[in-house]
């Protein structure tokens, strides 16, 4: 993945390229689908004089089938990548559309976690509902260490601090 952002030569290449509109697609893979890398892989789609409007980043690195030694793209996977990058289509957390202006913003960084995250939203917080349930709990420990404490009083020890 480091070609897709990396700088020096790389990067004059990159620029060079979407600004010509010759990178269409980046669809990033899983890690050990082959033999020879346990890394993670991209291909980048290149295309001869198309309008450099965007370019469709497809995120497939979480759509695989894992194996012992080597992880496994399934036709399922496969035929969901080739419809996505097709139809150009957009999905949460999968793939994205980028325009021309946000990719030069981002100074022609291709990172594909930039553009599509694949990070789930954390989950929301009832903080009325987690206040009441502290002061519950509060109330059952009070009436808890006030019965304990009466027994310690009735076997002559000493009550338990506060």
């Amino acid at each position: 993945h480091g070609v897709l952002f990396r700088g020096g030569a790389e990067a004059k290449i990159r620029k060079k390229l979407l600004q010509d509109g010759n990178i269409d697609t980046v669809i990033g893979l899983p890690p050990k689908l082959f033999y020879s890398t346990g890394i993670p892989v991209c291909i980048l789609v290149l295309k001869k004089c198309r309008q450099p409007d965007d370019v469709l980043f497809i995120n497939a690195s979480e759509h695989f089938e894992k194996g012992k030694r080597q992880n496994i793209l399934l036709p399922g996977h496969i035929d969901k990548i080739i419809d996505t990058y097709q139809h150009r289509k957009e999905e949460e957390r999968y793939s994205r559309r980028v325009s021309m202006e946000e990719i030069e913003e981002n100074g022609f960084n291709l990172n594909i976690s930039r553009y599509v995250s694949t990070a789930l939203p954390e989950p929301q917080i009832d903080l009325d509902e987690v206040f009441e349930t502290l002061q519950t709990l509060k109330n059952k420990r009070a009436v808890a260490q006030e019965r304990h404490n009466s027994h310690l009083k009735a076997l002559g020890l000493p009550p338990l601090p506060g």
